[in-house]
């Protein structure tokens, strides 16, 4: 009789399976954490030009304004004579209902052009003119609004405030940074170490880790919980171990993700207020050759030259030298020149120059 041949061994049935699926899992752990890397490289880069782009804001915001100090005093002091010129004719002086609605024209619309600031009409000197109504309409509306908003001026860059995010979001991306800041802090606080050096160099990590959680800063925690190699110790060969890294990974890559936009679009938005566009313009002003602060503090003259001529046309009709006719004209000085140009000069110096005012 021929012998059978000898049994082979059989494999477990889930061997192939369970080999492939720690394959995958490597592969997958590899992917994540080279993304992971990728993120908090990403970050470090976005943070470094979002805080260089704001100090070197402020700088130039803070220059102009010093420099420019007595000429916004000046332009101060013009509007409050401007306003006060046209409340005495418009309380005290006595005018039939159609010439008095002519000068309040022409007071509302300087305020309307920016060439002086906005004032709300006073009870005395209210006019029924619907067609005044309808221009102003739509400037109340912004001045409310503007004030409201005055006082919450800073930008998403200054105030580090995230994103709006679902709440369920925010609420897994407050409890990662919370529970990493726990750990980090338990391990570096600087009362469970003795010797002097330790207890030096704990306390600057636990600044920065302090600083990193009151900016909401995973990336920052992170990294500093990496460069202590405080990573969780995983079993390469652990099923378990792997699947729960890769969720780990998974997760805080997502809000590292978020963490990038929110500062892309900080950046975004700081270079979008008046003090942005004035930095973009300083950069172009010096490719030129051109001292910008110099230039914006001559602007503010010529401004200042303006609002004198209107001060002083006002004034002389004030003191009866013009008939309402010559004043409805306006001033012939004012007349002659570029209209696009008298536009742009006004708007620049209540836009710009009143920002400044508030940012410093």
């Amino acid at each position: 009789m021929p012998r059978k041949a000898a049994s082979q061994p059989r494999t477990p049935p889930n061997s192939k399976t369970t080999s492939l699926a720690l394959s995958d899992l490597h592969i997958r752990l590899e992917v994540l954490e080279k993304e992971h890397q990728s993120l908090l490289k990403q970050i470090k880069k976005k943070r470094t030009e979002l805080n260089n782009f704001v100090e070197k804001m402020r700088s130039l915001a803070t220059d102009i304004f010093h420099k420019a100090t007595p000429n916004f005093q000046k332009m101060a002091e013009l509007d409050q004579e401007i306003h006060a010129i046209f409340d005495e004719l418009l309380t005290k002086r006595k005018f039939g209902k159609q010439t008095k609605n002519n000068i309040e024209k022409v007071y509302r619309n300087l305020q309307f052009a920016g060439v002086i600031s906005y004032k709300e009409k006073q009870t005395d000197a209210d006019i029924d003119d619907p067609e005044l109504d309808e221009l102003f309409e739509n400037f109340r509306s912004p001045e409310s609004s503007e004030q409201d908003t005055n006082t919450h001026r800073r930008p998403n860059w200054q105030t580090q405030q995230p994103l709006d995010t679902p709440s369920t979001a925010r609420t897994d991306e407050s409890r990662k940074i919370r529970q990493t800041f726990l750990k980090l802090a338990e391990i570096f606080h600087p009362d469970k170490v003795q010797d002097q050096e330790t207890l030096q160099n704990h306390t600057e990590i636990m600044k920065e880790i302090n600083k990193a959680y009151q900016e909401g800063d995973l990336a920052r925690l992170l990294e500093i919980e990496r460069q202590h190699q405080l990573g969780e110790t995983i079993d390469n060969n652990s099923e378990d171990d792997l699947t729960r890294k890769c969720k780990s990974l998974e997760q805080q890559n997502e809000i590292l993700s978020n963490q990038y936009e929110n500062l892309k679009r900080e950046l975004r938005l700081a270079k979008n207020t008046p003090e942005g566009a004035m930095l973009a313009d300083a950069r172009k002003a010096a490719k030129q050759g051109v001292d910008y602060v110099d230039f914006m503090v001559q602007t503010m003259e010529q401004q200042i030259n303006i609002v004198a001529q209107i001060r002083d046309f006002v004034m002389s009709f004030r003191d009866q030298k013009m008939t309402i006719k010559e004043f409805l004209k306006g001033p012939a000085t004012l007349n002659s020149m570029n209209e696009e140009m008298m536009e742009d000069l006004l708007e620049q110096m209540m836009s710009e120059l009143e920002d400044m005012i508030i940012f410093e």
